[in-house]
């Protein structure tokens, strides 16, 4: 019986030699048959698309209701976001001195605390180095490298660095990682017994065959232009702040959790908090980050001939495939932010043989630590029943490339990010805005249970692009793009320099932190399951 959408071809091949000039028997050509997705294939999960497009324009709907119920001239609400790039970085002919971040709406930022003038020098060192910071975030796009292998950005960041800063403290390598650095920044009355630490963090690797489809190279330059206009205010005005801050290249972002093995290293064993923005496709403060470890099962039977002695064989794929049919089930059981996903990568050798070795391979994610943490016990029973169910041995391998944790967000640090994005224009959506359906994992996860940190996401791409797209690494290298890093920068700069001057904030911070647990022993949270 033949499909209508199969297409198949046989024919008679002729007599062959082979290099022995011996004889190879005829055997007909393999009949191959190719069956075309039917037309509602090519558009699965559209229908999800459209709730989780309706579930955002409600909640942004929402947010705006709720800012224009905040603001007394609500028809002046987003007067900055017309202006130019140049306009809005300092290069519009009629811009006064430290305009570009200098305008408020609804709130005024600071302005009785003395740190005015010193947002208006950072706002005036970014604008100065945009061409600068625009060349580097351009190359860093055009030379993609993936996990460990980002020689050409990392030293393109530290040259950067060298180059403003000659007399700064840089090592590179660092934390035992070729392509990952530190460079600090410390006041001239720096005592770190009263003054704090602050890291700002900047990824720049990038994906297999999509180059910057994650937009790491906005990271990189929003990162090095925060620390750059910090460094100039510093040497402008040595009474700008005191404190220090530490410029961290946070290499192989991307599936190996760099941030963790520089952790381990002791990165961030003398910092009270660190901070970092990505790209998206909305401005929104906080998005759920999911933890993630990986998982991978071996089952070993007793191989057999599958035809004449089945039964004296013990077979492996029968464990590989009851457990992947029981993480399906297990899905039904978990919450809808928690995922599961795996594959079969090895299921025998030949299928005249009882298979006497297969595996899987198994990726989880969570929204909370604890939850990640009793996923993993779940799925591992699945495992273990599996082989049971099999009668073969079963050998669990969890976290063989570094876990990531989920995202803790401290809120006092995100209120300040959001003031200074304010400040520039932007309005970012609040925490929620965005499905939890859109999670994805980060490495910054891991810092964030180690200390108080932000992570908050800025526009570079038109809504609904998904990240790790060929879209969204054009996305990455357009002017959309270079607003955000140089936005991004001010915003993160400015964060810094209300971390270390505000000791009523800092304690915000540690309160807030505290609250949410704090400090997690995060290297041995699963060693007792």
């Amino acid at each position: 019986m033949t499909d209508a959408n199969a297409q198949g071809t046989a024919a008679l091949t002729q007599p062959t030699s082979d290099n022995s000039g011996r004889t190879v028997p005829n055997r007909p050509a393999a009949t191959t048959r190719r069956y075309e997705a039917p037309d509602a294939d090519c558009v699965r999960g559209s229908e999800y698309s459209e709730i989780l497009t309706l579930e955002t324009e409600q909640r942004k709907r929402a947010a705006e209701h709720r800012r224009k119920r905040g603001h007394k001239h609500p028809d002046h609400a987003h007067p900055e976001q017309e202006r130019s790039h140049g306009e809005r970085h300092g290069h519009g002919e009629h811009r006064e001195h430290g305009k570009s971040h200098g305008k408020h709406h609804g709130h005024r930022l600071d302005d009785d605390s003395g740190l005015a003038h010193i947002r208006r020098d950072l706002a005036e060192s970014i604008a100065t180095r945009a061409d600068s910071l625009t060349a580097i975030l351009k190359a860093i796009h055009a030379h993609p490298e993936t996990a460990y292998e980002e020689y050409f950005a990392s030293r393109t960041l530290v040259d950067a660095v060298r180059e403003a800063h000659p007399n700064l403290s840089v090592e590179y390598p660092a934390f035992g990682l070729d392509t990952a650095f530190k460079v600090e920044l410390a006041s001239a009355d720096y005592d770190p017994a009263k003054h704090r630490t602050i890291a700002i963090l900047s990824e720049y690797d990038a994906l297999p065959g999509i180059g910057h489809g994650c937009g790491h190279n906005v990271i990189a330059v929003s990162g090095l232009g925060a620390f750059l206009a910090l460094a100039d205010a510093l040497a402008t005005g040595p009474e700008a702040f005191s404190g220090r801050v530490l410029y961290y290249g946070t290499p192989a972002e991307e599936s190996d959790a760099g941030k963790e093995l520089m952790a381990r290293a002791g990165a961030f064993e003398q910092v009270d908090a660190a901070i970092m923005v990505h790209p998206y496709f909305i401005d929104v403060a906080d998005q759920a980050w999911l933890g993630r470890r990986e998982c991978r099962v071996t089952y070993t039977g007793v191989s057999a001939h599958a035809s004449s002695h089945p039964f004296m064989g013990r077979n492996a794929l029968d464990a590989a495939n009851l457990a992947y049919q029981g993480l399906g089930l297990l899905r039904q059981q978990i919450p809808g932010s928690d995922r599961i996903h795996a594959i079969i990568d090895h299921g025998g050798d030949a299928p005249n043989l009882i298979p006497a070795t297969a595996s899987l391979h198994i990726n989880i994610r969570s929204k909370h630590a604890p939850t990640l943490r009793a996923l993993s016990r779940r799925v591992e029973e699945v495992l273990r029943g599996a082989a049971l169910m099999a009668g073969v041995s079963a050998e669990v391998t969890w976290d063989s490339s570094p876990m990531t944790m989920p995202v803790r967000t401290n809120r006092p640090l995100l209120k300040r990010w959001v003031s200074a994005q304010r400040s520039v224009g932007r309005h970012p959506y609040p925490p929620g805005t965005v499905s939890d359906t859109l999670a994805a994992s980060t490495d910054f996860g891991n810092v964030s249970l180690r200390v108080p940190g932000i992570h908050p996401l800025i526009q570079i791409a038109p809504e609904g692009t998904g990240m790790h797209t060929v879209e969204f690494a054009h996305c990455a290298d357009t002017p959309a793009a270079v607003d955000a890093a140089l936005d991004a920068a001010f915003g993160l700069a400015s964060v810094v320099l209300d971390y270390l001057v505000d000791d009523e904030l800092a304690e915000a911070v540690r309160a807030d932190f505290e609250a949410s647990g704090g400090a997690v022993d995060v290297e041995g949270y699963f060693s007792d399951m």
